[in-house]
């Protein structure tokens, strides 16, 4: 039996920085994913440690304060004007909110919530400090308008000491803390209207080579055009599908048995910051291969649901379909890559049929990180690949 059509349910997508349509469907976590293993309350480690702005700067120019310079929300980047009415709320001595971070196992802090606070105040005080931005030139004040176009080194002694001497309330996870009570923890920080991510915080709190590998991979023209330019990046949707590519490449989907996909997805990231230059220049061919072939294929629909009524409405990237794709599309050799070629029409025609297909819809329509339904996702459409290459 056929499952309900994407027509005749709501597919809500992913908000971007913004508010809009992020371009990907949003995933709904089966009541188990949110269910974490429970945990021992003495194990959550919190520490406030009251710091100045200019030992916050001290930590950054030692190397010893993680900004994740990229982290940044495009569509939510401050502008000047923003940035400047908050280095105006410390020369006025307004409190700012207070900042989140996490302490590595090195007494490195990795900051989750309060990068553009302390981005900008880098900015002012120490340019050299975050080196792809220019000095921040003070404009749109709102009371002390006679520094209007200052730089820091213009204003008046006093007014500099006021700034570097301003007390930050830093909230510290300590490095004991269990990884899984780290993420639930900064997972319940809301200060800046909307939660961050799941990606956002693995991208925050694993620091290391996997960030800018992932963001190679999702900033590619392949990854782009395979999702045919759709995906707004700025809360890191793209750079998650990548690590689900990654994981589920690098671990058979059949060997899958814990049941916690965020986890997974965790334990992938930290292993691709240890995986020396082979490994991943193999596994980056095997991505652009996967992705040209879907391209070829499926063209603008792929690694989506179809709708049942109207072939041409094209609905949002689904994650699950898109891992599940991609790491079978990358296990076919070049004869078979280009016998699906040669027979795209069926291949796309079985698939369209796949996604209206009961057992494989709520696999990839929800709690995807549910052992039976990665399982299942994965060898049906192994299985129609086969079929088709028969």
């Amino acid at each position: 039996m056929d499952a309900q059509s994407a027509d005749e349910i709501a597919i809500d997508e992913e908000l971007s920085a913004d508010g809009h349509a992020a371009g990907v469907e949003r995933e709904e976590l089966a009541l188990e994913e949110n269910i974490k293993e429970p945990f021992d309350p003495a194990l959550i480690d919190v520490v406030t440690r009251t710091m100045t702005v200019d030992l916050l700067l001290a930590r950054l120019r030692r190397g010893v304060l993680d900004l994740a310079p990229d982290f940044q929300r495009q569509a939510g980047v401050w502008g000047d004007e923003a940035q400047s009415k908050l280095v105006e709320s410390l020369l006025l001595r307004i409190p700012v909110p207070n900042l989140y971070a996490a302490e590595s196992g090195d007494e490195g802090w990795s900051i989750v919530d309060g990068i553009q606070r302390l981005t900008t105040i880098a900015r002012f005080v120490d340019p050299a400090l975050v080196p792809n931005m220019a000095p921040l030139r003070l404009r749109g004040l709102e009371y002390l308008k006679s520094y209007e176009g200052n730089l820091y080194g213009d204003l008046p002694p006093s007014l500099r000491t006021r700034i570097d001497e301003t007390e930050l309330l830093v909230h510290l996870i300590r490095s004991g803390t269990p990884e899984p009570v780290k993420f639930n923890i900064f997972a319940r920080i809301n200060t800046g209207g909307l939660p961050l991510t799941s990606q956002e915080l693995r991208h925050a709190l694993i620091p290391g080579d996997a960030r800018t590998y992932l963001t190679k991979l999702a900033h590619s023209q392949t990854f782009r055009k395979a999702t045919n330019y759709s995906i707004k990046p700025d809360r890191m949707a793209d750079r998650e599908m990548v690590l689900r590519f990654v994981a589920f490449l690098r671990t058979d989907p059949q060997q899958y048995a814990r049941g916690d996909l965020d986890g997974f997805l965790r334990d992938a990231m930290v292993q691709l910051n240890h995986a020396d230059e082979a490994v991943k220049g193999g596994i980056e061919q095997d991505f652009y291969r996967a992705l040209t072939l879907a391209r070829d294929i499926f063209g603008d629909q792929a690694f989506r649901k179809r709708s049942a009524s109207n072939a041409d409405r094209r609905l949002p990237i689904n994650k699950a379909i898109f891992e599940s794709l991609a790491v079978n599309l990358a296990r076919v050799d070049a004869p078979q890559s280009k016998t699906l070629k040669t027979r795209r029409r069926t291949v796309d025609e079985r698939f369209a049929a796949l996604t209206r297909n009961d057992r494989f819809f709520d696999s990839v329509s929800g709690g995807t990180g549910d052992v039976r339904k990665v399982k299942t996702r994965f060898s049906m459409v192994r299985d129609l690949l086969e079929e088709v290459l028969a």
